[in-house]
C-alpha cells in the first residue's frame, strides 16, 4: 500500500543513485530499505507530525528518525539537494525570476507587533453583583 506522500518511482530513482549502498544481509534486526525510510522522512516533513506519531508501515520512528539524522550529519540531504536543482537547471525547469517564502508559521513575541517588553496588561474592569 503506498501512502499519499509516498515519492512515485520517477521521484526514487533520481534519488536513489545519490544514497548510501543498502545493508543488507546483516546480522541483527531487519534493515529497512532507504525508500521505506524516505517515505517515512517526506510524511513527517509534509504533515509536519512529531516523530513518534510516523505510520508503523515506514518502520519504527527512531529507525526514520536515526537514519533522517544520520543522512543530515553527513551532507546528503544538501547533496540531494545540489544534484536535483541541477538537474532542473540543465533542463531549464527552474525560474530565477519567481520566489516566495510563506510566514504564515513564522511566531514573533509579542513586542515585535509593537507591544513593549515587560509591559503590564490593564486588569478588566469587574462586573458589578447584583
Amino acid at each position: 500500500m503506498t501512502g499519499r506522500y509516498d515519492l512515485t518511482d520517477e521521484q526514487y530513482a533520481l534519488i536513489e543513485p545519490l544514497l548510501p549502498p543498502e545493508r543488507t544481509g546483516k546480522p541483527g534486526c531487519p534493515y529497512k530499505f532507504h525508500r521505506q525510510v524516505l517515505n517515512g522522512i517526506v510524511w513527517i516533513l509534509r504533515t509536519g507530525a512529531p516523530w513518534r506519531d510516523l505510520p508503523e508501515r515506514y518502520g519504527r520512528w527512531k529507525t526514520v528518525y536515526d537514519r533522517f539524522r544520520r543522512w543530515r550529519d553527513s551532507g546528503l540531504w544538501q547533496r540531494i539537494l545540489d544534484a536535483l536543482l541541477a538537474r532542473a537547471r540543465k533542463l531549464d525547469r527552474f525560474d530565477f525570476d519567481f520566489g516566495a517564502l510563506d510566514g504564515t508559521v513564522v511566531r514573533a513575541h509579542k513586542s515585535a507587533a509593537g507591544a513593549e517588553k515587560g509591559a503590564v496588561r490593564p486588569k478588566k474592569a469587574e462586573k458589578s453583583r447584583l
